[in-house]
């Protein structure tokens, strides 16, 4: 048993010996590619159906040493994309700017208080969509995950504050980056490596995913004030 989970690079490696040490054992076999002309004018290769076949089998031994250098120059656009991404992100976390643009939206919402026609609405539910909002946002762009448990912190006093326990704390934004993850409009680590695999036009169908995180969105943030509604109305 593993006292800590392994560095990244060396489960990384590990899944790359491993499957080496599958090519001696599994059956090797391709399908046929035929070059298409999408619509827009540009080739595509993509799989003739039903077309798999048994191939001479090619035991790897020494190309595990290269296969990581090669899989960096067949997606290169992809990576470089997505080391961009994070550093930028680190930057963000690091210089606390994401921390202080937080903290700065969440005093902006709690200044809704004074306006009464939003408080016969409900400030409190508007507060929360709000918050819930940002965060979902920072999921489907920036594939923003288990980031977010640096703010809980931040999050859970707040909606003690407000009357309502820390499982709305955490819901507020854990969950909430949880759910715009999985609606994933821009997500570079999800949409951007799949159809970068796949030879699409990266972020394509955004309009299909903007669409499932809207209801999504619905879904989950309904939940999550009914739960908070529960909770003031019976603490």
């Amino acid at each position: 048993m593993f006292k800590k989970v392994p560095h990244t690079y060396v489960i990384v490696f590990a899944i790359v010996v491993i499957s080496a040490i599958l090519t001696w054992i599994i059956p090797a076999g391709e399908f046929d590619r035929t070059v298409k002309k999408m619509d827009d004018g540009r080739e595509k290769t993509v799989i003739v159906e039903n077309s798999y076949h048994a191939v001479d089998s090619e035991p790897q031994t020494w190309q595990v040493f290269s296969s990581v250098f090669n899989g960096f120059v067949a997606q290169a656009n992809i990576i470089i994309f997505i080391l961009l991404i994070g550093g930028a992100f680190w930057i963000m976390n690091a210089s606390k700017a994401l921390d202080v643009g937080i903290l700065a939206f969440i005093s902006a919402t709690k200044k809704l208080e004074k306006v009464k026609l939003l408080n016969k609405i409900g400030v409190d539910n508007i507060v929360m969509i709000m918050i819930m909002t940002l965060f979902s946002s920072f999921g489907a762009i920036f594939g923003m995950s288990e980031e977010t448990i640096a703010f809980v912190i931040i999050l859970v006093p707040l909606a003690i504050s407000m009357g309502y326990d820390s499982i709305v704390g955490v819901s507020l934004v854990y969950v909430a980056a949880h759910l715009g993850f999985a609606g994933a409009i821009l997500n570079p680590f999800t949409i951007g490596i799949a159809q970068g695999l796949s030879d699409l036009p990266v972020f394509s169908g955004w309009e299909y995913r903007l669409l499932c995180w809207i209801v999504i969105n619905g879904l989950g943030f309904s939940f999550i004030l009914l739960y908070a509604k529960r909770v003031k109305k019976n603490p």
